[in-house]
């Protein structure tokens, strides 16, 4: 393929090692993406709720754990459904890798209904607080697939394009910093400035559900397709990826319509 194009760089998974522990680079994104979650939400806490530190605790503990047990068993069932039915236990085979950001949304809404539900407020109140927390998250996440050479792009001759080992002799596009650059860092300027401002409930909810929806429809025409799925049907014409986000972008903008007009 012509043009020029960069050879990604060799990086070790793991950032170091002490006898049975080691720290990897997708694990520290991890643990950065929850750091900045903490410290979003603090900050908000102050102006936005009238919450306590105990139960933004609480709030943000099930949210995390909506995240990672909502985003493995997507993962499983949207993606990998035929080796979940030939080996159940692969849905607990965590060490072999696999999330989906999917899987987490919906794990996250049932932990908010949950905690909505004890609070007695709206389910919308609660996400109208979360939501501006979770894009950058997003996309200390991608820059996470970045460094481990995975979720690589089509094929390309742009200049920036990058030779992923793994993934043949060809230059592809960066797909994973596309993401990172608009599901987290752009996502997360509007939605932030958007809900420091007096909204309606339900409007910077369905704000984030519009904006990554359709930020991650767009990057799909840039990513490589999942190669289990390459011959699924539709797949020529759409991903998963775009299956699956434009149930959000259509709840985005019923959730948001309805704020505006107030029947929330």
């Amino acid at each position: 393929m012509a043009g020029s194009y960069l050879t990604f760089p060799e990086i070790s998974a793991e950032i170091f090692t002490i006898g049975p522990i080691s720290l990897r680079w997708y694990g520290l994104m991890y643990l950065i993406a929850f750091a900045a979650a903490w410290f979003l939400a603090n900050k908000r806490l102050a102006t936005h709720t009238k919450w306590n530190e105990e139960q933004l605790s609480d709030l943000l503990f099930q949210g995390f754990l909506g995240v990672i047990i909502g985003g493995r068993v997507g993962y499983v069932l949207f993606y990998h459904f035929d080796l979940f039915l030939a080996d159940p236990l692969y849905l607990f085979k965590i060490w072999e890798g696999g999330m989906s950001f999917h899987g987490g949304l919906l794990g996250v809404v049932t932990a908010l209904w949950l905690f909505a539900r004890k609070q007695k407020v709206s389910l919308f109140v609660v996400g109208d607080f979360v939501a501006p927390l979770v894009p950058l998250g997003l996309g200390f996440g991608r820059l996470g697939n970045f460094i481990n050479a995975e979720l690589w792009g089509r094929k390309t001759d742009v200049p920036w394009a990058f030779v992923f080992p793994g993934a043949g002799p060809d230059p592809r596009h960066p797909s994973q910093l596309y993401e990172a650059f608009l599901e987290g860092f752009v996502l997360f300027i509007i939605l932030w400035y958007f809900s420091k401002l007096s909204r309606p409930v339900g409007a910077v909810s369905g704000l984030f559900l519009i904006g990554y929806g359709s930020f991650r429809f767009i990057v799909e025409y840039f990513r490589e397709p999942d190669a289990h799925l390459v011959n699924a049907a539709l797949a020529d014409f759409i991903s998963r990826g775009q299956l699956l986000s434009l149930p959000m972008i259509i709840a985005g903008l019923v959730i948001f319509t309805l704020a505006y007009r107030r029947r929330l």
